[in-house]
């Protein structure tokens, strides 16, 4: 770590906004929040337009070092933002922030390399000519969309939370994830996710979701908003004003919400109105289209009707509105890359999250500044919203950097580790059970784990069917493993059959099955080989419609290696299974009758 030795430029910097008053406090009086914002309003008066237009916007980089990146990380930094390194695109647009991502950007290797990078964008930042601290953002959602894997505590995802129905779970999991973040220098994390999972088709959101029950899911969002906050974390509920009743994803296309006014006030509306009373930071906008609540048919990114109308004005958020990533297509429909930006400030919206082209979206916010259609008025509010929330998360005292030592600490703590699998215990769902199938008797030892095997969300070289392999093995268990995947041939699910030969028992994976899906198949003629099959749904809960009659059927919510560690405990008696289905599970054959009703769980003596 670098930060022994501050530079007399950082000490300065930061002694010039300590005593520009930045107190970090939360729930601050209105006196003394009158105060903040008089001082922070100080320093929003020495910024330079250039310097205000660059904190709203936080955008991508490659590399997994500030300064020195790979040469190809270097290359391609070069070839879609024009600048070599994260920290000359901060000098070159003044951001306010940056957001991490795995895989593709090369962000994130271990915890003490994120750690070494977070100092690295705050040393830049620091080097600015107003000297403000980054912002740094990431989606750590967990369960099928986490960025930070190996190294930090992997904990159950939202759809899993919501089959626990236990408040202090979400509460404890948005803890520990955000103390895990804060101390890697992570001070917004983009969850939780606020929308209402009614429509099982919904390719985008679907076990991102909590689940299917307004009610249900308003209290599981406020929980993880305080147990992220507790952490020092700025949480951000998403996306507004409801993304949980669509069949396309708005990555490719822009989808239309068609709830009536009533239907999205009852169905849509209840979880962001639960995380601004939590006391939510930021919110993030959809881009879909709700004409019942724009009949202009904006998408909600753009709209001032729903940013401005209805999330400031009848909600009565007064937090940082977030963009959802402007590279996506469904806000990209209409206008140009140069417009998009600027028609979000006027909509309402604060950040500028993911531009496609930071210099075209940077460049078209600075014409519309200086031909008056945005006002310096105007950037002023958003700048004031976002130094509140850097000043929250502590940014504005003291020293923005972290340590070595800290990480080490904090992230993947063994206590945390031990919290995140008692959790995960806690939310697998037992749907079938004939006959008593489960637990798997004494006499059973020998094993097959077969089926669909996705990988880690955050990496390739771990997946799910030997992982859930070895957590038989580590009980105990002779085991043997085929991974046939989502589409299986004939030549492979051949194999796993002759592969069940032997075996006491058989434990099948599946990962979206769909009404014709060769899963099925795979399945049905397991069953056929007379040997006890055990269904596990890895990923959506309504694959289980679709497989007949199996004789005992689990739901993890996810494939990471918490849940499924707890899946091989609950399926061995080790623990019983406690979830019960946060949505309900519609027949395949006919949707209007419902399979299984949510709140659906069996369970039996451990």
């Amino acid at each position: 770590m670098q930060n022994r030795s501050l530079s007399r430029r950082t000490v300065l910097a930061s002694a010039t906004l300590a005593a520009a008053g930045a107190t970090g406090a939360v729930g601050a009086a209105p006196a003394a929040a009158h105060g903040r914002d008089h001082r922070l309003r100080r320093i929003i008066s020495g910024m330079s337009v250039k310097a205000k237009i660059g904190q709203l916007f936080v955008p991508y980089f490659h590399g997994t070092s500030a300064t020195s990146p790979s040469r190809s990380d270097q290359d391609r930094n070069l070839a879609e933002l024009g600048v070599r390194t994260v920290a000359e695109l901060i000098a070159k647009y003044h951001l306010g922030g940056v957001i991490y991502f795995h895989g593709w950007t090369n962000n994130i290797r271990d915890p003490r390399q994120i750690a070494d990078l977070s100092n690295g964008v705050q040393r830049a930042s620091l080097a600015l000519p107003t000297p403000i601290p980054s912002l740094i953002s990431i989606d750590q959602e967990h369960g099928v969309n986490v960025r930070i894997g190996s190294g930090a505590t992997q904990l159950p995802g939202a759809m899993a939370l919501g089959a626990g129905h236990s408040l202090p779970d979400a509460r404890t999991a948005g803890r520990i994830s955000g103390t895990e973040l804060a101390a890697l220098g992570i001070h917004q994390n983009f969850a939780p996710v606020a929308d209402v999972n009614v429509n099982p088709a919904n390719p985008i959101i679907n076990v991102r979701s909590f689940g299917a029950d307004a009610r249900e899911v308003s209290r599981m969002v406020a929980a993880q908003v305080t147990g992220y906050q507790q952490s020092g974390v700025i949480a951000c509920a998403k996306h507004f004003p409801g993304h949980g009743d669509t069949a396309q994803d708005s990555h490719t296309g822009l989808p239309v919400i068609t709830h009536t006014r009533e239907e999205w006030d009852r169905v849509d509306a209840p979880p962001f109105r639960a995380a601004i009373a939590a006391g939510v930071d930021s919110i993030m906008t959809a881009h879909l289209q709700v004409p019942a609540l724009d009949p202009s048919n904006e998408p909600a990114t753009l709209s001032p009707a729903i940013l401005q109308g209805v999330l400031r004005g009848e909600l009565g958020f007064e937090g940082v509105i977030v963009t959802d990533a402007l590279n996506m297509e469904g806000v990209r429909t209409k206008y140009g890359d140069d417009r998009v930006p600027v028609l979000a400030l006027r909509a309402g919206a604060d950040q500028l999250l993911f531009p496609p082209d930071i210099g075209v979206a940077y460049n078209g916010v600075l014409a519309a500044v200086r031909s008056g259609e945005i006002t310096e008025d105007r950037l002023d509010e958003s700048v004031l919203r976002i130094l509140r929330i850097k000043d929250k998360a502590g940014l504005l005292s003291g020293s923005p950097y972290v340590s070595r030592t800290e990480v080490d600490r904090v992230v993947g703590a063994r206590g945390h580790r031990a919290a995140a699998a008692r959790i995960a215990e806690r939310t697998t769902t037992l749907l079938v059970n004939e006959d008593a199938a489960l637990p798997l008797s004494r006499g059973c030892r020998k094993l097959l784990v077969v089926g669909a095997s996705p990988a880690f969300p955050t990496d390739d070289s771990r997946t799910t069917v030997p992982e859930l392999a070895g957590a038989f093995d580590e009980l105990g268990y002779r085991t043997t493993h085929l991974a046939t995947g989502g589409e299986p041939d004939a030549a492979k699910i051949d194999e796993a059959v002759a592969a069940a030969r032997g075996r006491d028992a058989v434990v099948v994976t599946t990962d979206n099955v769909g009404a014709a899906g060769v899963q099925r198949t795979l399945v049905s003629r397991l069953l056929a080989t007379g040997v006890p099959v055990v269904h596990l749904a890895v990923r959506n809960p309504y694959d289980i419609a679709h497989l007949g009659d199996v004789p005992a059927s689990l739901a993890s919510y996810c494939w990471t290696e918490v849940e499924l560690r707890a899946a091989a405990r609950v399926i061995a008696g080790r623990v019983a299974p406690r979830g019960r289905l946060p949505v309900p599970v519609q027949r395949a054959d006919d949707p209007a009758e419902v399979l299984f009703r949510a709140g659906h769980g069996l369970s039996y003596d451990a």
